[in-house]
């Protein structure tokens, strides 16, 4: 935790407390009517949002002026009142104190770096080079060239016939064959995902060069989507990183796979020539099941019966991106997530203001998903490449499955923004943080055990040694303690740092000398290997 995470915290108690302050300063009784006018204009815009999607004709064009008309007839109604610049105020701040409590709690947690490892340099790697994706970045940046300069075999499909999977996938398989020892892709996720497959397969490393549109998987190993050629700095100057893989039957995939209104509406031939005219109208027949595929989705002890859209992917995606339009948190924590849509009517689409509480939104981890369907095959979205599949379908997850070679140095993951929790800023804001000298600001990981009196004899204590700071290897001193402290209902603390701590018996900062150990309810501060509530 650094230093301007309390200060953080105190900001965000009191953004927070202003904006409830400033409400009730100016509208009084009529703040009440002002916060429940903001709830049902939202709740109207997006059961208009709701229509629009699965009508036709006017009524669609009807629900699309609701949409819009409903929050502006919320700001008219603010202004009438008097009372627009103290809700804009009001909201402002509440913006601003939900922003840094996350903030906040994001710095207390810190970033969490994945588990990576020196290599030495391949001697034969083999990289292969879609030159469609990414509107030609394999030629426009020269990527050929720069890999083979730095002595990798590159292999350029051809743009001039579609590329079938063995064609890519039996391309890998030869080049280790031939004694390959790593394995690279410069191209979309699709591609990335069958050879990533192939790498883990045969227990060789693999390299991502995001050379694609969006390229999720290299955004989540923290690499450079903007310089793909920087990626091939994991030839010469690299680290090694176990990532789970994902599967669905026995296809790999690195992001997600989506199932439902989604993956049948990219299945369309029309698709790809206007998305948006196609996605319109498509999608009322999907939403309403008039067409499309009946799925059951099972995780666990969970059913999801007939939902419009479900998402698995490779690991969660984080709480406030649910639907994978950014990043995860993690590559390699075991599971898959699920995320879940039921919405059959314009109440339940209002429900959505809740978040993930939501009752048509179901968020859920597994490591084993089940997807079924009255139909034999449905169609699927795997790492956006449209395909269909027979039912019933498994998704699972391999954790540590595939190596990935990646720079040492690049840009890393920004660090993510966890679900505001205002216990916990307000706990946050109370903690004292110290620097030790030349060691920076931290805080003490403590272990608490409770003493019961009866084993309070001085020479029935455990020895304990600090491992950290001023106090290293210095035992506890049983003959420092006082008659008075003898009676006492000692808590002893074993304390890894000389850092300020909460006291968990009096809920106040403890302030601690220099190899300080112990402390316990009314206690002062002791004789220098004691901690003092204060």
């Amino acid at each position: 935790m650094t230093s301007a995470a309390p200060w953080t915290a105190r900001l965000a108690l009191v953004a927070g407390a202003m904006a409830v302050v400033i409400l009730l300063l100016f509208a009084g009784a009529r703040s009440v009517v002002l916060v429940a006018v903001g709830v049902g204009g939202t709740a109207v815009t997006l059961a208009g949002v709701w229509w629009t999607l699965v009508h036709r004709g006017p009524v669609r064009a009807l629900a699309a002026v609701l949409a819009v008309a409903a929050p502006v007839a919320v700001l008219v109604l603010y202004a009438l009142a008097g009372l627009l610049w103290v809700v804009l105020v009001s909201l402002a701040l509440w913006v601003l104190a939900v922003a840094s409590g996350r903030f906040a709690l994001a710095e207390e947690t810190g970033p969490r770096r994945p588990k990576e490892r020196r290599v030495a340099p391949p001697e034969r790697p083999f990289l292969i080079m879609n030159p469609r994706s990414g509107g030609g970045k394999v030629d426009r940046l020269g990527l050929r060239e720069k890999a083979e300069a730095l002595g990798a075999r590159v292999a350029v499909l051809d743009p001039d016939r579609p590329d079938p999977v063995d064609g890519v996938v039996g391309l890998a398989r030869r080049a280790v064959e031939e004694g390959a020892d790593l394995l690279g892709v410069a191209g979309g996720d699709g591609t990335q995902a069958l050879v990533a497959g192939v790498a883990a397969e045969r227990g060789v490393p693999f390299v991502v060069i995001p050379a694609g549109t969006r390229n999720h998987f290299a955004l989540d190993l923290g690499l450079d989507r903007d310089d793909p050629s920087a990626c091939l700095e994991a030839l010469t100057d690299g680290v090694e990183l176990r990532v789970d893989l994902g599967f669905i039957g026995d296809r790999v995939f690195v992001n997600n796979a989506s199932f439902g209104a989604y993956a049948a509406v990219v299945q369309s031939p029309a698709y790809r020539d206007d998305k948006v005219r196609t996605t319109l109208q498509l999608l009322p027949d999907l939403l309403t099941h008039e067409t499309g595929p009946d799925l059951v989705v099972r995780v666990g002890e969970l059913v999801m019966d007939r939902p419009q859209a479900v998402l698995v992917s490779n690991n969660p995606y984080r709480a406030g991106d649910p639907a994978g339009l950014g990043r995860r948190e993690r590559l390699d924590s075991g599971v898959l997530g699920v995320l879940g849509i039921t919405v059959e009517s314009a109440t339940q689409a209002a429900g959505l203001l809740r978040g993930r509480n939501a009752p048509g939104l179901v968020s859920a981890t597994a490591g084993d998903v089940a997807v079924e369907a009255r139909e034999p095959a449905v169609p699927v979205g795997v790492d956006g490449e449209p395909l269909t599949l027979r039912t019933p379908l498994r998704c699972h997850i391999a954790p540590g499955a595939l190596r990935v070679r990646v720079p040492r140095h690049r840009p890393g993951v920004p660090l993510g923004r966890p679900a505001m929790d205002w216990h916990r800023v307000r706990r946050l804001a109370l903690t004292t943080v110290r620097t030790a000298a030349g060691r920076g600001p931290h805080r003490s990981r403590l272990r608490r055990v409770r003493v019961p009196r009866a084993f309070l004899p001085v020479r029935s204590l455990p020895v304990r040694r600090e491992t950290e700071g001023p106090g290293v290897g210095r035992p506890l001193d049983p003959a420092t303690l006082r008659p008075e402290e003898r009676d006492a209902p000692l808590v002893i603390w074993w304390s890894k740092s000389n850092s300020a701590t909460p006291c968990t018996a009096c809920t106040t900062p403890v302030r601690p000398l220099a190899g300080s150990y112990a402390t316990w309810p009314g206690a002062g501060t002791g004789t220098g290997r004691w901690l003092g509530c204060g």
